[in-house]
């Protein structure tokens, strides 16, 4: 065939109605073998590929989704796109990243994206919604790890605080008693959780919580260093740093080898999330480890029963987390 082959020459080729080969090759309905095999072979000896145009002028739908991210540098966004990619392509979506940098009018430009029907839903994954204009709209968005309270919208997130404390009891339990924390930005939900965790295991353990060991951090790798290096110059610096990400983490750990700082032997280093870079850095990092291409997964699948128009429920879906401990963390040193 010179021209684009089309679903009824496949049909007349075979043997059969073009709605079987519709159903075979959309995944749609059941064809048994071995016809489904039959007609997805000939797909792929003729070069079959669908119409797009034509099939979202009948669905009204761009087949697309969007997932915005605040930072798409940040290689642990990339990790969860691997699993919406998949659950997205098995349902014949397309995925569109678009990245805010924490810009506002960035947010609302990909709100109206959606609106305008470029995408038909969106995971969110920077926990903030334009001023106006989303609550109460009925648009089809899941919110991805973020938590945006109030906003009636569904979630798939992690229990943020347990897992903060968890990491900062295997510093108590190391013998640290001098635990300081490098935030994410405050006072955003899922970085006041992650503090909130890291104040309550110090509380549990009858430690005080000394106000100078709390720097205000943005999840940015430069920041994480300079904040490393203020918490370095106090009176009576840390033994160990507990970092609401693993970028900041990393920053950390740069600056304390730069200073000529043994890690873990002199301070000790968490992160948070266990990007795959994580194994890469010396000494590989202990950090708490997220379900990332399951977190993916999940909000592709919610997205799409909203986009279907089925009723989710409101109630988060929360995924488990494991802290890997790994090269950073090690004992306290012994006071001189």
């Amino acid at each position: 065939m010179n021209e684009r082959p089309r679903i009824k020459d496949l049909a007349q080729r075979l043997g059969v109605s073009p709605a079987t080969v519709s159903r075979a090759l959309s995944g749609t309905g059941l064809v048994a073998e071995p016809t489904l095999s039959r007609i997805r072979d000939a797909a792929r000896e003729l070069n079959y590929r669908p119409n797009v145009s034509a099939r979202n002028l009948r669905t009204q739908r761009s087949m697309s989704v969007l997932m915005v991210v605040r930072d798409i540098g940040n290689p642990f966004y990339l990790e969860v796109m691997k699993g919406v990619e998949q659950a997205a392509r098995k349902a014949g979506y397309s995925v569109l990243m678009g990245n805010t940098e924490n810009d506002p009018d960035r947010e609302s430009e990909y709100f109206d994206m959606l609106r305008d029907g470029h995408a038909d839903g969106m995971i969110l994954m920077t926990g903030k919604l334009p001023a106006n204009g989303v609550i109460g709209s009925g648009l089809p968005v899941v919110v991805a790890l973020e938590t945006i309270e109030g906003c009636g919208l569904p979630h798939v997130q992690i229990d943020n605080f347990a897992a903060a404390r968890g990491a900062v009891d295997h510093l108590i339990e190391l013998g640290h008693r001098r635990i300081a924390h490098i935030t994410g930005p405050l006072p955003e939900v899922m970085s006041t959780l992650r503090r909130d965790g890291w104040r309550a295991a110090l509380a549990d353990a009858n430690l005080a919580v000394a106000d100078e060991y709390e720097q205000r951090g943005d999840y940015q790798l430069h920041t994480g260093q300079v904040l490393c290096g203020v918490l370095l110059d106090l009176p009576e610096p840390p033994t160990a740093i507990f970092c609401a990400n693993d970028e900041s983490a990393f920053g950390a750990v740069h600056e304390l080898h730069r200073r000529g700082r043994d890690v873990p032997g002199d301070v000790s280093v968490v992160g948070f999330d266990d990007i795959y870079l994580s194994e890469a850095i010396f000494p590989p990092l202990t950090t708490v480890s997220q379900p990332r291409a399951d977190i993916g997964r999940e909000s592709m699948s919610l997205l799409l029963e909203l986009i279907a128009g089925a009723q989710v429920a409101l109630d988060p879906i929360v995924l488990p987390t494991e802290l890997k401990i790994r090269g950073t963390t090690g004992p306290a040193a012994k006071p001189n």
